[in-house]
């Protein structure tokens, strides 16, 4: 074995939220053989396993998990350049925002506003990471993965992926079935920055000169600060998962069902999909009588931003579930939009999750 099995070891430190119970086994896995041999372990005693990246976007149930947690640790990156593009090969267990800042020094567009986003590489294409303007579906070229249907390592492309907004293929229909080992990503050499979002464009109206990628990077950044979604040693805002809910995708007449709803209000409108339109939660949040720093108990809302919910101190899972509600519960009520969570739920009972991922 490349990488040692260990027993009931707590999940809480490995996460943001900085909550949940142990993994029954944990591996820490730093090359692709300890990958399969830890997989391969799992499957010899009919475990459940679940892949763990950097923590950022998860939730883990008080009483932990009863498998194996694989924590892959696949680092390495790997820079081609072809014409004007540069292919950029990154292993699993990199530090996302690490390789958004490695891009931009080297005047490669395509990710500059996905900067500040905690996490690994690996979960990237999971979650079709996204933020102001930008998806990591734009750019991502192939995912190397191991296969547990077949008990292979393959190359998936972008449109094998399946990816619309906040989904892939690896949290829906084929969700537990793959391993993200590597992601290949198409950057474009000295290409412009992108400033498609109104907060991004907000922070450049006084200046003349186009903005730098490092320019938007930076920006990007002081907004996510200002959020409280850039982790920040010591910031109790920071006990979170990010945006707790995403962004709800609406159709036009649900959209403008919302809009009378709320008569005299600007509501946020975003592209989307053909016919659909994008609205936000945070917002929804707040004029359903939410305001920053709500609590109950020892969960709360962020004090800078509403969609994120913080664990105050010693709050349990069951705390933030219990506001979590509350919050669903009322933005239905009032305006008849479901907010989706966006964390992944692990180690809770199916009831939990299909009340809460039902759309």
């Amino acid at each position: 074995m490349k990488a040692r099995i260990q027993e009931n070891v707590a999940l809480s430190p490995l996460t943001t939220f900085g909550i949940g119970g142990p993994a029954r086994y944990f591996v820490r896995a730093p090359v692709e053989d300890a990958v399969l041999e830890a997989i391969r372990f799992a499957v010899d005693r009919n475990l459940p396993i679940f892949v763990l990246g950097g923590g950022s976007n998860l939730l883990v149930a008080d009483r932990g998990f009863p498998g194996l947690v694989i924590r892959v640790g696949i680092t390495g990156i790997e820079w081609e350049m072809q014409r004007d593009q540069t292919i950029v090969r990154a292993g699993a267990g990199e530090d996302w925002d690490g390789l958004v800042k490695s891009c931009v020094d080297r005047e490669l567009a395509g990710i500059e506003c996905l900067s500040g986003i905690p996490g690994s590489v690996g979960g990237t294409p999971v979650q079709n990471v996204g933020a102001y303007g930008q998806e990591v579906s734009e750019v991502l070229v192939i995912v190397r993965a191991y296969d547990r249907k077949t008990d292979s390592l393959v190359e998936l492309s972008r449109e094998d992926c399946r990816f619309t907004y906040r989904t892939s293929l690896f949290n829906t229909t084929a969700k537990d079935r793959y391993v993200v080992l590597q992601v290949t990503y198409s950057l474009t050499q000295n290409g412009p920055p992108a400033i498609r979002y109104p907060e991004v464009q907000r922070e450049f109206d006084s200046k003349t000169a186009n903005p730098t990628l490092a320019e938007v990077r930076e920006a990007v950044r002081c907004i996510r600060a200002r959020k409280a979604m850039l982790l920040v040693e010591g910031d109790p805002d920071c006990r979170s998962a990010g945006s707790f809910f995403k962004n709800p995708i609406l159709g036009e007449s649900q959209f403008a069902a919302l809009e009378a709803v709320l008569p005299g209000e600007r509501v946020p409108r975003y592209p989307a999909a053909p016919g659909k339109v994008k609205t936000a939660s945070g917002w929804l949040i707040e004029r359903a009588g939410f305001s920053k720093g709500y609590s109950v108990g020892p969960a709360g809302l962020s004090t800078k931003h509403a969609l994120a919910l913080v664990n105050k101190g010693g709050a349990t899972a069951e705390d933030v579930l219990r506001l979590a509600r509350e919050i669903r519960n009322r933005v239905q009520e009032k305006f008849g939009v479901r907010l989706i969570p966006e964390p992944v739920f692990l180690g809770f009972d199916k009831e939990v999750t299909t009340e809460f991922f039902r759309y």
